[in-house]
């Protein structure tokens, strides 16, 4: 008997809690307010509380359901702040939180991939106390049998039905996505979610990429990637690595501690597919370390896009033209790579200025991502009354950005989450291909 909740009837109830959970509370909330209660605190305690059941039903169901909450959690940097406050601890304890598989569950499922004598012939100690549990499997920290302190992360029974099964019904519950965080469209998620969970599963295919960027990544001053020791289809056992999560460093890091995570996080997302051919797909903070050593130890493998070339030197041509205001060879170059399609009309100058608030990171020498700057963007890109909003309409996301568009929209967030201070004019020049190294523009 698996102990991830999974049958389709029952997930699915949970699952529809969630909506109805909140039309509930709006219910009582409505009555508190006809009671004489001010609107202000009403509003407060039903945010917190949906937040609360939020975190109570996807953090149980694991799977689809816990990793659709990891995503929301990386965005909600964007969100308004009146809206985003109630959300945001909840949503984070996502990252790196969720109620562990029992002990009996964790040994019969080691037997199975191990062997049966696996705690005698593999490891001189193991904790059955999960360090850490997430979407599709938990992790056990263990002595190897060479004395090497380990992570085993094991795959939770029942995953990949779970994992189905949550993101079919989660699209379906899309429309009264608003009623859990207003403005949020869960659609693109859970379709991109939906598009890379067969990879995500086999831990086999995880483990490969993972030495592929431990191998890459060996002896580096800068990042650390733990080396895999042992696998299976669903166990991996791989080197231990402490530090402190980008998530505690969200919470309650120093400015010191930001502004070093930022910078290294920031510069990890151009230099991995540069050196390991492959881009890490999965950016939420729980998947970096910031080291002793000031290093960043990144871990979590199971979602990759693989770019033998790195990324493409398109990307670094197109932010060129934009520092240097040349809309002309901006639109010609968006235009050849497919964002723009043939048929499509659009004034260059305007497309430009639609862009400009995207690059004003790159603007300056030191720029400090922040919630407020992010929010700022989106209020740009959706406000209809501009007449910039007109070209975001015309813009198209080619396939072969998509997974890339996903994973740079998730690292800003997790950027303006830090709020760290970065050179980030200096490691976009230095680490992106195609870049064109270009004057600051004089201070207006």
């Amino acid at each position: 008997m698996s102990d991830l909740p999974r049958r389709a009837v029952s997930r699915t109830a949970r699952l529809a809690s969630l909506p109805l959970g909140f039309a509930g509370r709006t219910a009582v909330g409505f009555g508190k307010r006809v009671g004489g209660k001010p609107a202000e605190a009403v509003a407060a305690e039903l945010q917190a509380r949906t937040a609360e059941q939020l975190f109570k039903v996807l953090g149980e169901l694991k799977g689809g359901a816990m990793k659709f909450g990891q995503a929301m959690s990386v965005m909600e940097a964007a969100m308004p702040e009146e809206l985003a406050a109630p959300y945001r601890a909840t949503l984070t304890k996502l990252q790196e939180a969720a109620p562990p598989m029992p002990a009996a569950t964790v040994h019969q499922v080691l037997a199975e991939e191990l062997g049966p004598r696996w705690r005698t012939s593999k490891f001189q100690s193991f904790d059955d106390t999960p360090s850490a549990a997430a979407s599709i499997g938990q992790v056990h920290r263990a002595v190897w049998r060479d004395g090497r302190e380990v992570a085993v992360k094991i795959q939770y029974p029942g995953a990949g039905e779970a994992l189905i099964s949550d993101l079919n019904q989660l699209a379906r519950v899309a429309r009264v996505a608003g009623g859990w965080i207003p403005g949020m469209d869960i659609k693109p998620i859970t379709d991109e979610l939906k598009s890379r969970m067969t990879e995500e599963l086999d831990y086999d295919l995880e483990a490969t990429s993972q030495r592929r960027f431990a191998k890459a990544f060996r002896d580096d001053p800068h990042f650390a990637v733990p080396d895999v020791l042992v696998h299976s289809k669903h166990v991996i056992v791989s080197e231990w690595m402490d530090g402190l999560p980008l998530s505690k460093i969200v919470s309650s890091g120093t400015k010191a501690q930001r502004d070093a995570a930022s910078q290294r996080y920031m510069e990890f997302l151009l230099v991995g597919p540069a050196r390991s051919g492959l881009l890490h797909a999965d950016p939420h903070p729980g998947n970096f370390r910031l080291l002793p050593d000031g290093r960043l130890g990144v871990i979590d493998y199971g979602a990759v896009n693989r770019l033998p070339d790195g990324l493409p030197s398109e990307m670094g041509r197109l932010v060129s033209a934009a520092l240097s205001g040349e809309a002309d060879e901006l639109e010609a170059g968006l235009r050849a790579e497919g964002f723009i399609k043939p048929s499509m009309s659009i004034d260059a100058r305007a497309l430009l200025d639609y862009l400009a608030p995207f690059i004003e990171p790159l603007t300056h020498e030191e720029f400090t991502f922040s919630r407020p700057w992010l929010r700022s963007v989106a209020t740009h890109v959706n406000d209809v009354r501009r007449p910039e909003f007109l070209v975001g309409m015309k813009l198209n996301l080619p396939p072969s950005y998509l997974l890339i568009h996903r994973v740079w929209l998730g690292g800003i967030g997790v950027l303006c989450q830090l709020g760290g201070t970065v050179p980030a004019r200096s490691i976009v020049v230095e680490h992106m291909p195609g870049m064109r190294l270009r004057p600051l523009p004089p201070p207006t």
